[in-house]
């Protein structure tokens, strides 16, 4: 065999470095979905199957119904015929049948949803009907790359949020680079799930646009994302290509947050990033940037970035987080509070918030390598993710409060109820994205580490140094803390598999003093392999057990799974004298369709409840472990602060669901935080 050349060989060592950096800007490598198959007919396989059969296709008829499909003809249409006559018609007046925007994004999230589904379940029909969708979507592409049917539609009268130029007000509504971040994101997974480049060179050619006319050189526009995720979009773009232009781009949109015409909370563009130490304003743009600062963090070394993240990071999970994961206290702004501000009643908690703190909490955890960043993940995969969707996949939440009245309208088009779709539609098409793509937050590698994150039923093919991992994991988690994770494969020999240990089996419900456990329960764990007991060290909360791993080994590990109460730091006024309830990562409701008998408003949770686990159906879908425990309802004094007299009390029994699944029966009384003190009651 010949020897290369000296400069070629050293040439091909540098492309061979260049590729592990770009695949490996995180110190911990996140597993891609392309390699974690879930299990049918589990917890997660029936969420996939539900996306699969039910959301995205109505997603595809909505977008066919809503015009979606039609703004990229109309825009192909003029760029084929420049200046047209229809253009001066009221029919081409972009902002009449345009309901914002951003509606291209909705056809983007879409087919990114669809490009998961495809990987774990090859289907040619919908693939030749991506195919299609892409072809009227390359079609409105400018000739430059440019692509934004808000504006090419009609230039002279384009939609009323896009101004008279390219980048006018980017800063505020036209949210140009917002769509080019869904078009890349959606691009990357299209790419990725079928090997097909047809979509990543659509979007390539924006990114190029972007790249050349967006920036602080003379001619370019100076100008950041009104609502951002263009920022991890172009540093995911980078990891995929190489081409460092991308990631050039991304750091540049957010190195020049805070100094360009826009200065406000609202859009995290009141100071520089480096500077911003607290999450505030609206929190799908805020865990957007947030995630994009930590890809940047990861890929450029940037020390500024990545103090600056981890302060934003310890303000959300000790100030500014709900129980059930969510975030985003205020419906005015759909925007973080204040230190401690979480009511309930009124609570936002927008789906796609929750979306992106799972963004965020996996970036942290591929940073530090620690475990608590996935029980945080974890939290609001279960609780503040899945709410947003109803079991079925076919109706939806926008925000999620943590109580309902049955009156108060918490939905974005003034409902009290879960809807089939909505004319602002980030929230479902984000789910038809996020549900398919849970695959790749299974596992993650450094070394000879290999990271078992979250507990599902899946095999996976893993490269550990380069080698092959086979694992199926067997498990009936939530529902039971027993998991069995079976070598099928190895030809990786040692390495330590490093197994997650929840911080609710023993330790606390969350990284802060936000809230704690309130019983006298004392969480326990166990792992054995082949059958034996074992010892593992607790690094970092997870469990390191290092062997020769051959193939057939089976790792079995049992966590407790008791009920639990938990109380909320004082300064959260609206959860003093109250409690809440979780089993495992699930947290647990009682609404009023469990519990005819009485008013949920008005009982007490005694102060040492034991709790009764049964199975029981909650919808027509589908039956969930739910709990009954012994209450205390109350009346008079209850229903009156002021009122004179003494409350009279009586015996109940209280039923609670997992929150996930509330409303699936209609608007009615919700609780997630219930009294155990009078003083504490009342009706919201």
């Amino acid at each position: 065999m010949k020897r290369l050349p000296t400069t070629l060989l050293v040439l091909v060592m540098a492309l061979t470095m260049q590729a592990q950096k770009n695949a490996n800007g995180y110190p911990i490598t996140q597993v891609p979905f392309t390699a974690v198959k879930i299990t049918p007919n589990t917890f997660w396989g029936d969420r996939i199957h539900a996306a699969r059969q039910v959301t995205i296709p109505l997603a595809f008829q909505k977008c066919e119904e809503t015009h979606r499909y039609e703004n990229f003809n109309m825009a192909a249409y003029t760029l084929q015929h420049p200046g047209h006559e229809k253009l001066q018609t009221p029919e081409w007046d972009v902002s009449k049948f345009m309901g914002f925007s951003f509606d291209d994004t909705d056809v983007y999230k879409t087919i990114e949803g669809a490009s998961y589904v495809l990987q774990t379940y090859p289907d040619k029909k919908l693939q030749q009907y991506i195919d299609s969708v892409l072809d009227i979507v390359a079609a409105a592409q400018e000739p430059d790359g440019y692509l934004y049917t808000a504006r090419t539609i009609n230039p002279e009268h384009p939609h009323h949020w896009a101004g008279k130029k390219r980048w006018e007000v980017e800063d505020f509504l036209s949210h140009e680079l917002y769509n080019l971040g869904h078009m890349v994101d959606a691009a990357c997974a299209h790419y990725q799930a079928t090997g097909s480049d047809k979509f990543l060179n659509i979007a390539k050619r924006y990114a190029d646009c972007v790249v050349r006319e967006v920036g602080a050189q003379p001619g370019q526009a100076c100008v950041v994302p009104g609502h951002q995720i263009a920022e991890m979009a172009l540093a995911r773009l980078y990891v995929l290509t190489g081409e460092k232009k991308y990631l050039d781009e991304a750091k540049f949109l957010l190195d020049y947050r805070g100094k360009t015409g826009r200065k406000d909370i609202y859009s995290q563009s009141d100071k520089p990033v480096v500077e911003q130490t607290e999450a505030w304003g609206h929190a799908v743009r805020a865990g957007y940037m947030y995630a994009g600062m930590a890809d940047v963090a990861a890929l450029t070394g940037d020390q500024d970035y990545l103090k600056a993240i981890d302060a934003i990071y310890n303000n959300i999970v000790s100030k500014k987080y709900y129980i059930t994961g969510g975030v985003g206290a205020r419906h005015q702004g759909e925007a973080f509070g204040a230190d401690y501000e979480l009511p309930n009643l009124t609570s936002y908690n927008e789906t796609c918030a929750a979306i992106s703190m799972v963004y965020l909490f996996h970036r942290m955890f591929l940073l530090h390598g620690d475990a608590k960043y996935i029980d945080c993940m974890e939290r609001t995969l279960y609780n503040g993710v899945i709410s947003g969707m109803s079991v079925d996949g076919g109706r939806f939440f926008y925000p999620n409060p943590l109580a309902s009245d049955g009156k108060y309208a918490f939905n974005a088009d003034n409902t009290v109820e879960r809807q089939p779709w909505f004319g602002c539609a980030c929230c479902p098409s984000n789910l038809c994205r996020f549900i398919p793509s849970f695959p790749g937050y299974m596992y993650a590698v450094k070394g000879r580490d290999l990271y078992v994150n979250l507990f599902a039923g899946n095999t996976a093919t893993i490269q550990v140094e380069g080698k092959d991992v086979e694992l199926e994991q067997q498990t009936n988690y939530p529902w039971d803390g027993d998991i069995s994770i079976n070598i099928k494969k190895n030809k990786a020999k040692a390495f330590n598999l490093m197994v997650r240990v929840p911080g609710w089996v023993d330790r606390s419900p969350v990284p802060s003093d936000l809230y704690r456990f309130s019983d006298d329960v004392l969480g326990t764990y166990s792992v054995k392999v082949n059958g034996q007991p074992v010892k593992a060290e607790l690094t970092k909360g997870y469990l390191n057990i290092n062997r020769q791993w051959k193939k057939g080994d089976v790792v079995s590990i049992h966590f407790d799974m008791p009920v639990r109460t938990v109380k909320a730091n004082g300064h959260v006024v609206d959860d003093r004298g109250r409690v809440a309830v979780e089993r495992g990562p699930l947290v647990y409701c009682a609404e009023g369709a469990d519990n005819k008998d009485f008013s949920i408003f008005n009982f007490l949770m005694p102060r040492q409840p034991r709790f009764n686990v049964a199975e029981h159906t909650i919808t027509n879908k589908q039956s969930a472990q739910t709990f009954s425990v012994k209450a205390i309802t109350v009346a008079g004094q209850s229903v009156d602060q002021n009122a004179q007299g003494e409350a009279s009390v009586k015996a109940a029994t209280l039923t609670m669901i997992p929150y996930y699944a509330w409303n699936h029966r209609g608007p009615g009384l919700m609780e997630v935080w219930m009294p155990q003190s009078i003083s504490a009651l009342g009706n919201y």
